[in-house]
């Protein structure tokens, strides 16, 4: 009965921290929100007339969804960055903040699974894809096992997050026989979900531009750039407007490691650049037309060189000592690193992997207004989970919402 008691005050303080909030607090959203309404309604649009209000055609039969899917599966996947210095290292200045790097993956695998969503043309059919419900054709499609592996590491994510948060509004410390041992499996399970969403492409061999034993390797690295440059710049807003104190050791740990990660990232992006430009057969088409276009077909030249340059710019400062421990240029570097795995994971992956298609035809694929409105309802929707995640943690972390003490807010 204490612990019901215990549990229902957890639940009822919870609501009453999001429920309560400064202007700012409440103008986010108020734009999330808004986001999210405009969003569905895109979608409900979508659902009515098919995937033909979305700029995908027989051509280039995945987009701007598949994209952001891809790109975002690198995000839930970079929270290994933190977990192996704070648990297996036991470095207590990531150790504070490891926490966030969870609630990070948890929130990014909920908008992987709805981009899942809302690039099915029968959305209705979305629980084929769940285990034990579903028809999953497992084990032997790639895709099942993408869903699967990502629905398990969000399981232990959660798992994780929820033990901690509850054992810490209890005044006690996490169980290191329910805590260690998961985080410990979500190593190999980060590894997995992209490693796995790599096979998606590079199993495909009527596409050579995927079809390369190093985009494995190549996704990890661009996701243990992008995840945690999305987490410093959280953490740093957490320094500013909450009590929580994160040392800058953290901050420029993180930032090192996202130096080597870029290193490795732009090393395999030049391996196969390379291997296209020094071979020069049939197969460097796709390449030729991310880097320099085919013909009049330029379309996307800017962003593949845009890519290029940002994430060169960011290694440089990564790795530079002064520069990553300088705040405006770790938060330069941070954004640069973030635009750059963007378009490289979007445009640069999607697009050229799909054009020319298999007859030589040139469609020059652009994201249609409902695909950018879906796709930013989308991300409201993710942030908007994230929000409401950090606005309970935050203050059980601080001792400022516990089970012998009535949840408040700044």
């Amino acid at each position: 009965m204490n612990e019901l008691r215990q549990f229902s005050r957890f639940v009822s303080g919870s609501v009453r921290l999001v429920t309560r909030g400064n202007g700012a607090y409440w103008l986010w959203l108020f734009v999330l929100t808004v986001l999210i309404l405009s969003g569905a309604e895109a979608f409900a649009r979508q659902v009515r007339s098919g995937l033909v209000v979305t700029a995908m055609r027989d051509q280039v039969s995945w987009g701007f969804y598949i994209g952001n899917f891809t790109f975002l599966v690198g995000v839930a996947a970079a929270a290994v960055v933190l977990v192996i210095p704070a648990y297996v290292y036991n470095w207590k200045p990531i150790r504070e903040i490891v926490i966030f790097g969870e609630l990070l993956a948890v929130s990014a695998i909920v908008m992987c699974l709805l981009f899942v969503l809302v690039d099915i043309g029968r959305p209705d059919r979305f629980w084929h894809l769940l285990p034990i419900v579903g028809h999953m054709n497992f084990p032997q499609s790639i895709l099942a096992w993408d869903v699967l592996v990502l629905n398990l590491y969000f399981i232990v994510n959660f798992i994780v997050v929820t033990h901690i948060l509850y054992r810490a509004f209890h005044g006690k410390h996490y169980s290191k026989k329910v805590v260690v041992p998961l985080v410990l499996l979500s190593i190999p399970m980060a590894v997995g979900i992209h490693t796995v969403t790599a096979f998606l492409y590079n199993g495909l061999a009527a596409r050579p531009y995927w079809n390369s034993s190093i985009l494995a390797p190549q996704f990890l690295a661009s996701a243990f750039c992008s995840g945690p440059a999305i987490l410093l710049a959280v953490v740093q807003l957490l320094r500013r407007f909450t009590k929580f104190e994160i040392q800058d050791e953290a901050i420029w740990k993180v930032a090192e490691m996202m130096a080597y990660a870029t290193f490795i990232n732009l090393f395999l992006h030049g391996a196969e650049a390379f291997k296209e430009y020094y071979s020069n057969t049939e197969h460097a088409l796709y390449t030729r037309y991310w880097f320099q276009g085919i013909g009049e077909h330029r379309t996307l030249v800017p962003y593949a060189w845009t890519a290029v340059v940002l994430n060169v710019a960011a290694f440089i400062l990564f790795i530079t000592p002064k520069a990553r421990k300088n705040v405006v240029l770790l938060n330069v570097g941070c954004l640069a690193t973030y635009a750059g795995c963007y378009i490289d994971k979007g445009m640069g992956l999607i697009i050229p992997g799909l054009t020319p298609d298999a007859l030589g035809e040139i469609y020059e694929y652009y994201p249609s207004i409902a695909e950018l409105r879906v796709a930013a309802g989308v991300f409201a929707l993710g942030f908007l989970v994230f929000t409401l995640m950090l606005k309970v943690a935050v203050p059980i972390l601080l001792g400022e919402f516990h089970g012998t003490k009535p949840a408040t807010t700044s």
